[in-house]
């Protein structure tokens, strides 16, 4: 799509209300009719896709991007991303704040979205052949720009600090195998223990994620898009919650902070005080 006003756009059409041209009277994404067809006819998931791909999913891939969209969902409140929403909500920040606080945590390579990005890269350099694996893992594709990201520190997709692949990772790595189009999760699962040899170091629930995501033919900006919306619902959570709980209930573990010696509501000086 073209418009007088310079912008272009594959994504999204629309055709003006007759009388008011900054009303829409139908929006067209990629060609599908929004409000007349895929509001009443599609799943969420479908429109996601359609959205990112650009083209309609299959019944498989609509299946495999809600059943990630479910594993992502909420990281739980160990996960950096959520602690950063947490610490918004408890302060009581704008609730924009709280989201952008963990977007800005979530998006690093520990973990989160440019841990994907890398991921995403291997597999389409690497695929399922095993034989390239080991060289490529334990030095990845090397960011070109090198004054934002620093080199990484260990395998993408794997945790570092873990001792063994953590039962809900095994879950999901399970679940999203059993779905006809979840090839690369499949080889992903055959093979975890030999990758998890070459890393040395468990499975984590990003490389799992990239695999699906690799599976669902996104390229790597889609995806670390999709890996940071998805995750987004469960910091808003704990945000609201954090924030109805109050600061004396934070840290969310143990008991709630008490001060023993607490010297009372603090007040600022006057100008005489301070010899103004």
């Amino acid at each position: 799509m073209s418009s007088k006003y310079g912008y272009r756009t594959k994504v999204w059409s629309e055709e003006p209300e007759a009388d008011n041209p900054f009303a829409a009277h139908s929006a067209l994404c990629y060609g599908y009719d929004v409000y007349g067809d895929i509001l009443t006819k599609a799943s969420w998931f479908e429109y996601l896709y359609l959205l990112f791909r650009g083209e309609k999913p299959n019944a498989d891939q609509a299946q495999l991007l809600e059943k990630l969209a479910i594993a992502l969902a909420n990281p739980g409140p160990r996960e950096a991303s959520v602690r950063a929403a947490m610490n918004g909500g408890v302060g009581g920040c704008p609730h924009a704040a709280s989201l952008m606080a963990s977007l800005a945590v979530g998006a690093g390579q520990y973990g989160g979205g440019h841990e994907v990005y890398i991921l995403m890269q291997l597999w389409r350099e690497c695929g399922t052949d095993m034989e390239q694996w080991p060289a490529r893992l334990p030095s990845p594709v090397s960011d070109t720009r090198e004054d934002i990201w620093r080199p990484m520190e260990h395998a993408p997709g794997f945790d570092p600090n873990g001792e063994s692949c953590p039962k809900p990772v095994r879950q999901v790595l399970e679940a999203l195998a059993e779905i006809p189009c979840a090839i690369t999760v499949r080889w992903l699962a055959q093979h975890r223990q030999e990758l998890e040899t070459i890393a040395d170091a468990p499975l984590s629930l990003s490389g799992v994620a990239a695999a699906a995501l690799h599976d669902l033919a996104m390229n790597e900006h889609a995806a670390v898009m999709l890996y940071l919306m998805l995750r987004l619902p469960g910091a808003a959570a704990h945000a609201i919650e954090q924030r109805d709980l109050g600061w004396k209930m934070f840290p969310f573990y143990g008991d709630h902070i008490k001060l023993t010696d607490d010297p009372g509501p603090f007040e600022l000086p006057n100008a005489e005080e301070l010899g103004l």
